[in-house]
């Protein structure tokens, strides 16, 4: 009989330890995540809290994010050995880019439509999240041009930063010398 299970285990062996195109597929599962939380969150500020489309995107975005940074560390790119200080300041600068393109993004994508479509005989729960549908369309464009670029090439690219600032001349160690453990030789790798 075929053992379904193993192959199970087999493909999620293989999708959870291999990079390339096995590490794009996690970072797209673990965006689905985020962008679920992301969404509701939208979704019950707007509805519930009666807070305005795109503060609210902000807040969703802001969850999200703390739910797609904890997913990308310790699973996608699996970066533990990174120290987190610096790990968390590299995401900052590159989701508070995010967090300014899915804002605004929605927002003028939002109105736009709004421009286009006549409300006056929408229900109100449609006309309330209308800015749902331009959400979608900037996250996945935010998602696919930007994040995974950015997270996958500098947030959690395990890099020796000071080698290369040495190498540029850009970094001296104490003392107005290099680095005592980095040598003019070990930056020519």
């Amino acid at each position: 009989m075929f053992q379904y299970r193993s192959v199970i285990r087999r493909i999620a062996k293989i999708i959870n330890e291999r990079d390339g195109f096995f590490m794009f597929l996690r970072a797209q599962f673990t965006s689905q995540i985020s962008s679920l939380t992301d969404f509701l969150v939208s979704f019950i500020f707007v509805n519930v809290f009666d807070v305005f489309y795109g503060n609210a995107t902000l807040f969703g975005n802001i969850s999200g994010g703390i739910v797609n940074f904890t997913l990308n560390y310790k699973w996608t790119f699996k970066s533990q050995g990174s120290k987190m200080k610096y790990l968390i300041i590299r995401f900052l600068m590159v989701w508070f880019v995010n967090l300014f393109l899915n804002r605004e993004g929605t927002v003028l994508f939002t109105e736009f439509v709004l421009k286009e479509i006549p409300t006056e005989n929408l229900p109100t729960i449609i006309v309330n999240n209308i800015f749902l549908a331009p959400k979608i369309i900037v996250s996945i464009i935010v998602g696919f041009v930007w994040n995974y670029n950015m997270y996958r090439l500098f947030v959690y690219k395990d890099r020796d930063y000071k080698k290369y600032m040495i190498k540029l001349g850009l970094w001296k160690g104490r003392y107005g010398i290099e680095d005592d453990n980095i040598t003019e030789e070990s930056t020519k790798k």
